[in-house]
């Protein structure tokens, strides 16, 4: 019969140990999954410990008044093979035998002796070193905690079409904020007969596309932007070129003197995009495209023109040329159209940077000269970015450039 130990979870982010307050259980009692068996208190709350599976509690190896570290095992449960199936329980390795986890303490030389456990030491059964920790242990990888969903919630999923990322509307009740089956059916009958419509391959797409997005660390970094020189260059040209071109543009002429803002992680390295293709977000039924220009940095404004127009027109009809998907290095979206005056708007997958700007506002600002307040015409921008790959300093820069070239626009 297999046996599954009872961990002591990671109850908090930066807890590493918790004491035992009451053993709500003994050796031979029978035990059901999630069913609280310790009463432990950390630096933050007294909580419970439940356990992973049904079964029979055949040994504990804690006691109340003993503080314990995070991941050590503190009993084991025999369970049946049908019930570690049912709730996607870890059971001990054959002929595993746990050590009992001493008591925790601070080393004599002042190191903390904290000891990250391994999924390889969890196998082998290789005991832990329960010391005292600021820093926090993570759970082993053994251990199945809160974002650990079962076969049979699985095969639910896929038999609805539901994504891992559809559960952030459930609460879990399982053991560490695990969700169970019975959370899942009950959340399904809670929204059953709730009116809805099917989403359009674009909103999937839009929604598989940030969902990859988040993955990432994403930051947001903004500042004003005084548009009298555009708005007055924009009147006295003929052509009266489209606002987002002019953010496009000073854009991508900033990410050519600093093109690291928009590379790529992969692994231990981060690659420098070759050219500066930018994209323009456009609006369309029930989604977003976003066609592509290419070498942006090489071309003036005045040269730009035809092309913007072209691709923007062609996004809203739904029939962009191949020539002008993908490919971008970065993204500019202008939602101050929709009238909202900042956003954090989110790169996409194959971005590390997007720019967004805000509807143009007339704000008072102090004049020195005149002694008073003025009325002045600004926007804000937005640049989101990826974290691992720039910093705020970076962007900072980068966000400064833009605002000199959109100051100036007779460089663009």
């Amino acid at each position: 019969m297999p046996q599954v130990p009872l961990l002591m979870p990671q109850l908090g982010e930066s807890i590493a140990e918790a004491t035992i307050m009451r053993l709500l259980v003994q050796p031979g009692d029978t035990v059901t999954a999630d069913q609280e068996v310790v009463e432990v208190e950390t630096n933050k709350a007294v909580m419970g410990v439940t356990t992973s599976c049904g079964g029979k509690v055949v040994s504990l190896s804690v006691s109340e008044g003993e503080t314990v570290a995070v991941g050590c095992v503190m009993g084991i449960i025999d369970a049946t093979e049908e019930e570690v199936e049912r709730s996607g329980a870890t059971p001990l390795a054959e002929g595993e035998i746990p050590a009992a986890p001493a008591p925790v303490s601070a080393t004599p030389n002042g190191d903390d002796g904290a000891h990250f456990r391994t999924e390889g030491e969890y196998r082998e059964g290789t005991p832990p070193a329960p010391t005292k920790s600021d820093r926090g242990l993570p759970v082993p990888m053994g251990v199945r905690g809160a974002h650990y969903l079962s076969p049979r919630i699985r095969a639910r999923m896929d038999e609805l079409g539901i994504t891992e990322a559809d559960l952030a509307y459930v609460t879990g009740t399982g053991a560490g904020g695990r969700i169970t089956i019975d959370d899942f059916e009950s959340f399904l009958n809670y929204v059953d007969g709730w009116p809805s419509r099917q989403a359009s391959p674009m909103r999937r797409s839009v929604a598989s596309s940030m969902q990859r997005t988040w993955r990432r660390p994403i930051a947001s970094a903004g500042r004003p932007i005084y548009m009298a020189p555009i708005i007055l260059h924009r009147k006295r040209h003929p052509r009266k070129p489209g606002y987002t071109l002019y953010f496009a543009r000073a854009l991508a002429l900033a990410l050519a003197e600093a093109p690291e803002c928009a590379g790529y992680m992969v692994g231990g390295r981060i690659l420098t995009p070759k050219r500066i293709d930018l994209g323009i977000a456009v609006q369309v039924a029930d989604g977003v495209m976003v066609p592509v220009m290419r070498n942006v940095d090489e071309y003036t404004l005045d040269e730009l023109i035809d092309e913007y127009n072209k691709i923007v027109s062609q996004a809203r009809e739904r029939k962009l040329d191949k020539a002008y998907m993908g490919g971008g290095i970065a993204t500019v979206t202008n939602f101050g159209g929709f009238g909202l005056t900042f956003g954090t708007p989110m790169p996409l997958p194959s971005e590390s940077i997007i720019l967004g700007v805000g509807a143009v506002q007339k704000v008072p600002v102090w004049s020195d000269e005149v002694e008073c307040f003025i009325p002045v015409e600004q926007a804000n921008i937005t640049a989101a970015f990826d974290h691992r790959v720039v910093d705020g300093g970076d962007i900072g820069r980068l966000m400064q450039r833009i605002a000199y070239f959109l100051e100036h626009p007779e460089l663009l």
